[in-house]
């Protein structure tokens, strides 16, 4: 079974006596990868080595002389390496430019043998003692990473990276589960759930009804956040820059925990309603029909879009874009069709021929599924049964409607 991967960064109180420990361990690991690089380099690709058995063969030994690391530590900074090499030598083989890798930064890579969790703490390898040090957690987790991936039992942590940055330390650790499967029935009678996304009113809509998101409260904050930010630019003080930078952090962090609210609510649809696939527009399409969208609506939905594929993946639901050319002006509606710029009016959809009403960004998600079903007829993909996901049940592609249980 596939296994679904994600990384979490988490700030960590390490105490201040054992700072000179881990700082001195970042040293001889940065030492003892770029130990490895210089063996294994070569601007040949014929000649550089980049198998880790090869290089542990003729760097092990001296790198454990040379540094306190102990042994597991000494291994992963050889990985590191080989890593490192490797990308060089697929550069070298297609002719690129490239040159040695060279470990500069203050980086350390632990696995099951170095690491320890707990549930408060995590206990470290360094070239001394082992360090205690204390996770520093969201007061508020609520729609965040660590609601989803670090308090939930079903991901299990595996290895990580200790980094400092501007005197913090922060580790970045990859948490794991199994990956849902699909059946080969499910892959063969596809169902579609069509997401229709906007910079006014809600942000999201699918096919089955869900109405997603404030818009109109997300540009509200960002129209209050650039006032502010524009107000403090203007004094010019020393403490502004800060000041700044703290709004703007507050702002981010409001905003990807509504975003991730979206998308939660995107993938539950998806979940409840058997679904096999997510369909949204393509944004570079997007963009030529909602002339109007800022860099900060832009910027939403892609990271509506990256939530949900990385999410919607842990269920075994693939997403996937369609073209979005009138899935605006065209009637849902059994097998109607009917297409015109007039049936559609601010949020009302009325269908000039076969008279169906309905809330336009319900009728515009319904044609996101559609459309991609109707890619897989015309491509000849063998989901000659596939269909969308609808209130209630689903319909086939000829229209055809089959309430749920």
């Amino acid at each position: 079974m596939a296994e679904v991967v994600r990384n979490i960064q988490v700030k960590l109180n390490i105490p201040e006596s054992r700072h000179s420990d881990v700082d001195q361990t970042f040293k001889q690991f940065r030492q003892a990868a770029q130990h490895v690089a210089d063996y294994g380099w070569d601007d040949d690709p014929d000649h550089l080595v980049k198998a880790k058995n090869k290089l542990h063969k003729a760097t092990y030994t001296e790198v454990r002389e040379k540094t306190n690391l102990q042994s597991s530590l000494v291994q992963s900074a050889r990985n590191l390496a080989a890593t490192a090499l490797g990308n060089c030598k697929d550069l070298l083989n297609d002719e690129k430019n490239t040159s040695k890798p060279e470990f500069r930064g203050t980086v350390i890579v632990y696995n099951g043998r170095t690491i320890t969790y707990n549930d408060d703490h995590v206990t470290l390898a360094t070239t001394g003692d082992r360090v205690t040090a204390e996770y520093v957690l969201p007061h508020d987790d609520e729609g965040t990473p660590f609601e989803e991936y670090w308090n939930n039992e079903e991901w299990k942590k595996k290895e990580a990276t200790l980094h400092k940055r501007d005197g913090e330390y922060y580790l970045h650790v990859a948490v794991e589960k199994a990956a849902e499967s699909i059946t080969d029935e499910q892959t063969e009678n596809g169902v579609v759930l069509g997401v229709d996304l906007n910079v006014d009113g809600y942000l999201a809509v699918t096919s089955t009804g869900a109405f997603l998101g404030n818009a109109d409260e997300l540009n509200h904050k960002r129209d209050e956040y650039e006032r502010r930010r524009g107000n403090l630019q203007q004094t010019g003080t020393r403490s502004a820059h800060p000041t700044i930078q703290s709004i703007g952090g507050r702002f981010a962090e409001w905003s990807r925990h509504r975003l991730h609210a979206v998308s939660n609510g995107i993938v539950r649809e998806a979940v409840e309603n058997d679904c096999t696939h997510i369909a949204f527009e393509r944004l570079k399409y997007i963009w030529t029909r909602i002339s109007n969208a800022s860099k900060f609506q832009q910027w939403a939905f892609r990271e509506i879009q990256r939530q949900v594929e990385y999410k919607a993946e842990e269920h075994g639901i693939e997403v996937d874009t369609v073209a979005p050319q009138y899935t605006s002006q065209r009637c849902s509606h059994g097998e109607c069709g009917f297409t015109h710029e007039e049936n559609r009016d601010g949020d009302e959809f009325e269908c000039l021929k076969c008279g169906k009403e309905l809330h336009a960004d319900y009728n515009a998600a319904r044609n996101v599924a559609w459309r991609l079903v109707q890619n897989w007829l015309k491509s000849g993909a063998g989901r000659a049964t596939s269909q969308l996901a609808l209130k209630s049940g689903t319909v086939n592609a000829n229209g055809d409607f089959n309430a749920s249980a």
